[in-house]
């Protein structure tokens, strides 16, 4: 008898599984977030995962809210133990009052389990072994075995189940009817042997129960959004080399080209090519964009370190690129296959010299969509290379969110063309002049004209007609012109978001990308304890106005991000001129997504230090 009373809750809680990696459980695991998905109550999942192929430990939590909280909550109130290699870690982190369900084949001792916890054992293993004699079968069919466990436990429906295995084995009958089998064996387990516990209808007191609260939202990963938005963002080059977590996205890209970008006649109208390293793959993109193509790559934290010298040629020789950086945890090897914001500044500011780059920053797949569309317009419009800064977290992870929208009206912002046209009209082409005050040229295409508009692309030194010099005063008319180009980017980019607090307050909390969802739910529970803060999403670099207007407003601003060293911080001190003490940084670093209760916890131990009263000095 646990010595607390067991956790009740209907469409409200997290439950984690801890697997063998390379088990075959993730299909499993997907299938019971897909279920509760289908019965109307929203989930958001993760999976955390070992950078080997095979045997270490993996973990795939799911967030069940019908309220609509999806960020990282922090606990479990339900671990499916299945790997004796982490059991006690595993138990340690369940909630008090928690439900622990394992495979109870072999009696495991007292000292194994907490008397907080609600112990469900299922022979999972008697029972796969009985029914299947092939060892992979045996192995495979377990996995359903607990899914169909879990249905009885939790009240999931096992039609719905039933009609994902129709849609993932389609024209498969013999598998189809063979995961029927396996799920009815779980489910027909618990029914017949597991009891009501004591004062309660129900084994486990966490239920789903039908809704209506998913809508018309769809489930999708950031690298496949970000992968659709470079097609309808009108991407036809794709250079890139295999870099966890960032090759799904070149992958997707490749699935969605194969079914979008052939003509009437079958011929393909885009061209993806994996280089032989980070370093190729920059070079092809960049060649590309000078040619007039749209072109882009996808890559991570090691990869931006192997393109510095590519990024600062395509922004002095200012050229069009897009780089998705889908950023793990380093520095060097790091954890590859963890999540952090790391990449700030080694993106803002790339290649040696005085170089800053365009950064957007967004905060799940519907804005990665929208953002991965809009990179290639502003790389056009601005002639430089645009970094859209995801990470694991949104990269990787399947999240609910608004269906992609896409108006077929929209028209491609190629920015200053100079075209034949105009060449013969006899207007003034210098490759790196302002002719407007806003800092951005006029360029050519290649083909433009036979005999006009033609220019040598450099990275060295040049004046504004491109020819070469190593004039002092020509360098500095060239790179101030560089930085009003930058200068007006900031009314092109996505302004920051503003939600003010219901009453007035002094404090304020910035906060970006994939933190969104952890923030939107830590700032409820700072309300519900008296604490009110206002919030600015920050959604790209160079910052807007807004940005600093907010920090003078308040007498102290929070800034919650997901690395070591306040990067985000740093980048708005630098570039703001802010006072440092003002922002108190937020930090959480450990490759996990940040978490609600980790951005309460401490923005509330920091609010209470500021509310308590100097001592009185005697004199």
């Amino acid at each position: 008898m646990p010595s607390r009373s067991p956790l009740c809750s209907v469409n409200d809680f997290v439950v984690r599984f801890a697997n063998v990696n390379g088990s075959g459980s993730a299909s499993a695991n997907e299938l019971f977030a897909r279920a509760v998905l289908r019965m109307g109550v929203p989930v958001s999942s993760r999976n955390i995962f070992p950078s080997n192929i095979q045997g270490l430990p993996t973990w795939y939590e799911v967030r069940v809210c019908e309220d609509g909280h999806l960020g990282a909550r922090g606990g479990y109130d339900l671990m499916v133990a299945m790997n004796p290699q982490t059991w006690d870690k595993d138990v340690a982190g369940i909630e008090p009052g928690g439900y622990l369900f394992y495979d109870s084949t072999k009696p495991l001792p007292a000292s194994k389990f907490r008397d907080d916890v609600v112990v469900l054992g299922v022979p999972l293993t008697a029972i796969s072994n009985r029914e299947y004699t092939d060892p992979r079968q045996r192995q495979l069919f377990k996995n359903i075995i607990y899914l169909g466990a879990l249905s009885a436990l939790l009240d999931i429906d096992p039609a719905v189940i039933e009609a994902l295995f129709l849609e993932q084995f389609k024209g498969k009958e013999k598998l189809i009817g063979a995961n029927k089998h396996a799920l009815a064996l779980g489910r027909d387990w618990v029914l017949a042997n597991v009891e009501a516990r004591p004062g309660m209808t129900r084994a486990c007191g966490l239920q789903i129960k039908r809704a209506d609260k998913v809508g018309d939202r769809i489930y999708i990963e950031g690298n496949q959004a970000a992968a659709l938005g470079a097609v309808y963002g009108g991407a036809t080059v794709c250079a890139w080399y295999p870099l966890t977590p960032s090759s799904s996205l070149a992958d997707a890209f490749t699935t969605y080209c194969a079914k979008l970008r052939h003509d009437k006649d079958g011929k393909a109208k885009y061209a993806i090519i994996q280089g032989e390293d980070e370093i190729a793959s920059i070079g092809i993109v960049v060649g590309a964009g000078w040619n007039g193509a749209r072109a882009f790559t996808a890559t991570s934290g090691p990869g931006i370190s192997l393109m510095q010298e590519f990024c600062g040629l395509a922004y002095f020789a200012e050229i069009p690129a897009v780089i998705f950086d889908v950023q793990r945890a380093g520095p060097s090897t790091g954890m590859p296959t963890r999540t952090q914001q790391s990449d700030v500044l080694n993106t803002a500011y790339a290649s040696h010299g005085d170089t800053k780059h365009v950064v957007l920053f967004p905060q799940d797949p519907g804005e990665t969509f929208e953002f991965s569309a809009l990179s290639f317009d502003l790389a056009e419009r601005m002639q430089t290379p645009i970094f859209v800064l995801m990470d694991l977290e949104i990269g990787m992870n399947q999240h609910l969110t608004a269906p992609l929208r896409w108006d077929d009206r929209r028209k491609y912002d190629r920015g200053k063309i100079m075209t034949a046209a105009d060449l013969d009209a006899g207007k003034d082409f210098g490759r790196y002049l302002d002719v407007d005050g806003d800092g951005i040229p006029f360029r050519t295409l290649a083909g433009t004209h036979p005999t006009r508009g033609s220019y040598f692309t450099r990275g060295t030194s040049r004046d504004r007609y491109a020819r070469y010099t190593e004039d002092g005063d020509a360098y500095a008319d060239n790179m101030q012109r560089l930085l009003r180009k930058f200068e007006t980017a900031k009314d092109l980019v996505p302004r920051p978001v503003r939600r003010n607090a219901d009453k007035p307050t002094k404090c304020g909390v910035i906060y970006y990308g994939s933190t969104a969802p952890a923030m939107d739910e830590a700032i409820v529970m700072l309300q519900e304890r008296g604490n009110r803060l206002d919030m600015l999403r920050v959604r790209a670099f160079p910052f807007h106005q807004d940005v600093a207007d907010f920090i003078a407003e308040h007498e102290f601003v929070f800034l919650v991000e997901q690395n070591r060293d306040a990067q985000l911080r740093s980048l708005i001190v630098n570039e703001c001129g802010v006072d440092p003490l003002r922002i108190m940084p937020i930090l959480h670093y450990d490759g996990t997504p940040i978490t609600a209760r980790f951005i309460a916890r401490a923005i509330g131990e920091n609010l209470d230090a500021l509310k308590v009263a100097p001592l009185r000095v005697v004199s």
